[in-house]
């Protein structure tokens, strides 16, 4: 079996799937990309038999075959060779052979029988949403994700699908944030799990642009394409937690703040935070809102002074700064709203405008004021 393609658009593409394979794997095979020739057509295929994530390009090729290649001394190889067309040729034992305008480098290939079976779309249902919804999704909701095994279901991005829209759903217990998209038509109300390595995948593999893309989905995998990009990736198997039920439904205090100001502030005081809790507290009164952090063991302090628009009574409510600076960063305006009841319960942070066909909602529980 032999084909002929261009170095670099080779490497462009093995570098959007080569992120699926782990580095310390159990079986030697999933070290390996897949590659399978037929008709000018080149498919390659990497998985961690969790995620699946295949591209396909067009090569020079008179007959059609598959081997596998391992990966990590294929990519390093492409990333030094400068663009020009590179010759594969592979022999009955699955030796490759390259060949380059200068040079000739040979590699052990694998028995491609031996690579696990992608799973298949039985009983899908699809809709279809542009590229730059789903990239935005991911990126407003996979940070507030939790790491925490014992509880698998919060380690996933929640979707809820209607015929009005896709919600995401993420939260780590300690904060949640709710996006909305109305300008996605589901087929039926439904709802499942993304695990999220593959949405870290599908963050960087798809472009930010209206670029249509069709996701489909069964009881068991969620199915996405796009162009010559595919990712299939079992759903988490666990049932998510009523997240509607901790969004409180009056919180009658709003504090306005100039997002980029707030930010930088938090950065500044949080360094002379407790490094465990990450604690500043926020004490509101009138127009101007001011921001403290100590840590007792080693007699660090620090204190800063902003102006904002508030309406409400005068209170004081400790908030983790880490959290919140990663929460500012999903909202896309230069001011945020953020609204408050007491000091024990949860604040709502939301952008103070917003495009027609999103919706975007933060939650973040308070933490014990030091007295």
């Amino acid at each position: 079996m032999k084909f002929i393609v261009s170095s670099s658009a080779l490497l462009k593409q093995l570098q959007q799937i080569n992120g699926v394979i782990n580095a310390n794997t159990v079986l030697p095979i999933l070290e390996d990309f897949l590659f399978e020739i037929e008709r000018n057509k080149l498919t390659v295929v990497a998985t961690d038999l969790e995620t699946v994530m295949k591209v396909h390009l067009d090569v020079e090729a008179k007959d059609s075959g598959k081997v596998c290649i391992p990966a990590k001394i294929l990519m390093d190889s492409l990333k030094n060779i400068a663009e020009q067309p590179l010759t594969f040729t592979i022999d009955k034992n699955f030796g490759i052979e390259i060949t380059s305008d200068n040079g000739k480098y040979k590699v052990m290939g694998e028995n491609p029988d031996n690579f696990p079976k992608e799973p298949v779309a039985d009983d899908a249902n699809s809709f279809k949403m542009t590229s730059s919804a789903l990239v935005s999704a991911i990126n407003k909701s996979l940070f507030a994700v939790s790491n925490d095994d014992l509880r698998p279901a919060m380690t996933g991005v929640f979707f809820e699908l209607d015929k009005k829209g896709l919600t995401c759903v993420a939260t780590d217990a300690h904060r949640l944030v709710k996006y909305k998209r109305k300008d996605v038509s589901c087929p039926k109300a439904d709802t499942f799990i993304v695990p999220k390595k593959p949405l870290n995948l599908l963050k960087t593999a798809m472009p930010d642009n209206d670029d249509e893309l069709t996701v489909s989905y069964n009881s068991n995998h969620l199915f996405v394409k796009h162009g010559g990009t595919e990712l299939v990736c079992r759903l988490i198997d666990a049932r998510f937690p009523d997240y509607k039920v901790v969004i409180p439904a009056d919180n009658p205090y709003k504090l306005v703040l100039n997002k980029n100001d707030f930010q930088s502030a938090l950065r500044r005081v949080s360094i002379f935070s407790n490094k465990s809790t990450n604690q500043v507290a926020l004490t509101i009164s009138g127009s101007e809102l001011q921001l403290a952090a100590q840590d007792i063991d080693f007699s660090f302090e620090g204190n800063e002074r902003m102006s904002c628009q508030y309406d409400g009574e005068d209170l004081q409510i400790a908030f983790n700064a880490k959290f919140l600076i990663e929460m500012l960063n999903a909202a896309e305006t230069p001011d945020i709203i953020i609204e408050l009841s007491t000091s024990t319960k949860a604040g709502i942070i939301k952008p103070t405008e917003m495009d027609e066909n999103e919706d975007l909602l933060m939650l973040v529980m308070p933490l014990m004021l030091n007295s």
